[in-house]
């Protein structure tokens, strides 16, 4: 059952939509984004041999964050979308990608059944629902391939902890989020055919605190996690 984030809202600070909030954050994104939250788990990732992956499809590539290191585990080619024109402009940048588009991650336009991986990073907490975004991840995986998504874990964003960056004028911005369950992916996953195969959360640890003492406060929470599911 999705559950809406103002109702758990710790922080007040001012709400924008996703493709406003992050045009505004496009710029400073990588600055402040370390590779705790995602890239640390898709190395725990055991069930999916990057390298055997000939093509790939980064749904809200952002920019290109994920399709450099895709590329650095030897995935071969990597499509991406993304809703917002200036995180596109930054993942051109990176040079990481076969294809880039506009499009939103539930009807991306990419052709079925084309890729070995697809993946989404740090994204679903901005949908209403996880049926769509399953449902055309299903659609695009070839028979064999996997479905990797990386998220917020809703314990954290039930702490009241929204997705929010400092804006030009150095005032926090919170993006529009929903909070979705375990069970809404474990609902959505079946529906649209899958299959969870693997999964790992994120602790706040004491490397983690070592490196940002600002983080302390956190320490022992799980704050992100990822599923890898197969048709």
């Amino acid at each position: 059952m999705a559950l809406k984030f103002s109702d758990y809202d710790q922080r007040n600070y001012p709400v924008t939509d996703a493709r406003q909030g992050y045009a505004k954050w496009a710029a400073s994104y990588d600055k402040q984004l370390t590779g705790d939250l995602d890239i640390r788990l898709l190395e725990r990732v055991t069930t999916v041999s990057w390298k055997a992956c000939a093509v790939a499809a980064d749904l809200a590539c952002g920019t290109g964050r994920i399709g450099v290191w895709l590329r650095s585990q030897g995935v071969g080619a990597v499509d991406g979308i993304d809703l917002t024109p200036e995180m596109i402009g930054q993942a051109e940048q990176k040079e990481s990608y076969r294809f880039l588009s506009l499009a939103d991650v539930r009807e991306t336009n990419l052709q079925a059944a084309a890729y070995d991986l697809v993946i989404n990073v740090l994204c679903n907490e901005h949908l209403t629902e996880m049926g769509p975004l399953y449902a055309e991840a299903a659609r695009l995986t070839r028979q064999g391939g996997a479905f990797v998504i990386v998220g917020y874990h809703p314990h954290f964003m039930l702490n009241g902890i929204p997705t929010h960056f400092r804006d030009e004028n150095g005032a926090n911005q919170a993006i529009e989020s929903t909070i979705h369950l375990f069970s809404d992916h474990v609902v959505a996953g079946r529906t649209a055919g899958l299959t969870l195969t693997e999964m790992h959360e994120r602790i706040v640890d004491e490397e983690w605190v070592g490196r940002m003492p600002n983080w302390s406060k956190h320490a022992g929470r799980p704050v992100s996690f990822a599923m890898i599911w197969r048709g």
